[in-house]
């Protein structure tokens, strides 16, 4: 056989593929040589993040957010730089945290686990919600634990370093004075709507503006489709799956929902608090108490310090030995069923507990795994349905077949769409495989019938253009309205800014206000007080009353604004006050003293980060962040 090999590998051949071989070692040298590219997205001091990592994370945010996937490859290439700038920033934080012996110890993790609602049962914490909840997750107890101490460790650093930003109380009382400032304001508003309508149009202006926008009212280039779709989802709903089947499935799977032994128990937890040795007696005196006939439930509903489980009469739930390790978990499933065994000692203090029932392991009853058997079969048989529609239209379009042919062979319907677009359109959206194809040439000129196209992962179709229009400049007639508008708008638009800017010139040279407002047309606001938070006053304008310098002396302050609806405003603030601390409501004051010092502590936070990344040796591989091609 070697002997073989070697006589085969000589010559031209072997040339080639040394050729192969060789060459990217001459460009790139040895140690940079990957057949996969970068072995990792970026390197943090020591750290490394795979591009596994980072494939995983990017297509998570696909998967929350589905409108990304149909972006344009550039800003997929953003997004992953995004991603895997934040990837970096936790992996620096993690090292920080790591260096400086942040500790989070497992009282405080079981505190959060039992406190939180997905895990609960009428407000209570419940152990069997909290292992289904994993179960559903694909996650262990202690994976799950182990991300959550993760969290507090962080929240801990975000936590130190905002409760060190602090506001002085010169800083605190400026704000104040800020917020709180009123000023006196006269608004004259020139509205659009009220000029527009007041505005003629000629026909020769329609025309002219017609005439010398030849660019505009264009029509898009269009076509309308018929096609034929194979949709997975669709076949699977239609795979009928029998009962019998199902349990045939069920016994050439069922290994693969084995389960350990599991077990019911109940405890009683004396926690240390300062006196272990008292603890001890405590649990020694009530484990004596349930032998002498005491109900254990009463007795943990007295004096178990779970929390979680105290109110249940100490009910722990059915679980295996891997979701409870330690001690706890040794002695339960060292028990005899209906033995009662304490004191057992473990972190937490000391446990009185008593075994309720064995449950012997293997496979999950049918009942529990239907549905997900159900619809493997149904995804099984819709995957070799797929494929032998696909099949089969691959070889009508060998054949020369037409679409009515295809249909009938298949079984499957011919759809519709029109006016679809270059940029995409019902029912496809912006799919650029689908425009691709409907707009080859072949399809459009010949009147050919496209390839199969995968439209995604669950979806192919083949297509045939029944009509193509060409882009085109619409006729004056349709647009015509559209032509009035504009022109309307346009002349509105200049009319409004004249007026403004005359109006704004004579309040600078010393006109009174209201005279030289009603002389430009403008609608009148009488001069009032106002602060930051008037909602009678359009928000640009009012932004733009506190933009401008305070008045001094008889001397106002003049500014424009255009509205959120596109109006013009002149304005004239002839007084400024600034605010009193003292007439803002405390708990105003309070909440806005929270705001800037948490606005301090974000800030802080920020320059912490940017002091962290400053210092590491950060390399990043630019071929990771390339979108991937397969």
């Amino acid at each position: 056989m070697l002997q073989i090999i070697r006589d085969r590998f000589t010559g031209k051949f072997a040339l080639f593929i040394l050729a192969l071989i060789t060459v990217p070692f001459l460009f790139f040298g040895v140690t940079n040589y990957n057949f996969l590219g970068a072995s990792y997205a970026a390197k943090v001091n020591d750290t490394e993040i795979s591009t596994a990592e980072l494939e995983r994370a990017f297509q998570n945010q696909m998967l929350q957010n589905p409108q990304l996937a149909e972006a344009p490859v550039q800003y997929h290439q953003m997004i992953r730089q995004s991603i895997l700038d934040q990837l970096i920033t936790q992996a620096l934080i993690d090292q920080f945290l790591a260096e400086n012996g942040y500790r989070v110890g497992n009282e405080m993790v079981t505190r959060l686990v039992q406190s939180t609602p997905d895990f609960q049962v009428e407000g209570e914490f419940s152990r069997e919600k909290y292992y289904e909840e994993l179960e559903l997750r694909g996650m262990l107890p202690a994976q799950f634990e182990q991300m959550q101490r993760d969290r507090i460790r962080q929240s801990q650093l975000q936590r130190a370093i905002a409760a060190t930003a602090f506001v002085t109380p010169s800083e605190y009382r400026r704000h104040l004075n800020i917020y709180g400032e009123q000023r006196e304001v006269a608004i004259a508003t020139f509205e659009l709507d009220d000029i527009r309508e007041s505005i003629d149009v000629s026909e020769d202006e329609i025309l002219a503006f017609y005439d010398d926008n030849p660019d505009s009212f264009q029509s898009e280039e269009s076509v309308d489709i018929e096609y034929i779709e194979i949709n997975r989802e669709e076949l699977a709903q239609n795979a009928g799956v029998s009962a019998e089947e199902l349990e045939e499935y069920y016994d050439q799977v069922a290994n693969r929902y084995l389960q350990d032994e599991q077990r019911r128990a109940r405890h009683i937890l004396i926690t240390f608090d300062d006196d272990e040795d008292a603890a001890r007696q405590q649990a020694a005196a009530i484990t004596a108490r349930i032998d002498a006939g005491e109900p254990f439930e009463d007795l943990a509903r007295t004096y178990s310090k779970d929390g979680g489980t105290a109110e249940q009469g100490g009910e722990l739930g059915t679980v295996m030995q891997s979701q409870m390790p330690g001690e706890l978990g040794n002695a339960i499933f060292s028990m005899t069923e209906g033995e009662v065994r304490g004191p057992v000692r473990t972190e937490f203090g000391y446990h009185v507990i008593r075994l309720d029932e064995i449950v012997e392991g293997g496979p999950l009853p049918l009942d529990r795994v239907r549905d997900e058997l159900e619809r493997e079969l149904r995804d099984a048989r819709s995957e070799s349905r797929f494929r032998e529609l696909e099949r089969t239209l691959s070889d009508a379009l060998f054949d020369l077949l037409d679409m009515n042919t295809m249909a009938e062979q298949t079984g499957l319907e011919i759809r519709s769409a029109t006016n679809f677009t270059r940029f995409g359109g019902e029912p496809f959206g912006a799919n650029q495989s689908v425009i691709d194809a409907v707009y080859d040439q072949r399809l459009i000129e010949d009147g050919q019938i496209s390839d199969i196209v995968e439209i995604d992962a669950t979806r192919s179709a083949l297509f045939r253009v029944t009509e193509h229009r060409e882009a085109r400049r619409r006729p004056l007639d349709e647009v015509r309205e559209e032509i009035v508008a504009a022109i309307k708008s346009r002349k509105a638009e200049a009319i409004v800014r004249e007026r403004s800017d005359v109006l704004q010139a004579a309040l600078l040279s010393g006109a009174e206000f209201s005279q030289a407002a009603a002389d430009a047309n403008a609608k009148i606001m009488p001069a009032t007080v106002t602060g930051r938070d008037n909602d009678d006053i359009d928000s640009r304008i009012l932004e733009a009353v506190f933009a401008v310098k305070k008045p001094t002396g008889s001397t106002p302050r003049v500014g424009t604004a255009v509205t959120q609806t596109g109006d013009h405003a002149v304005f004239v603030v002839t007084a400024a006050a600034p605010g009193r601390p003292e007439a803002i409501p405390l708990a105003e004051r309070d909440a806005r003293k929270n705001d800037l010092a948490q606005d301090s502590g974000i800030a802080d936070l920020n320059a912490f980060l940017f002091e962290l990344e400053r210092n590491a040796d950060i390399t990043k591989s630019e071929s990771a962040l390339a979108e991937p091609e397969f």
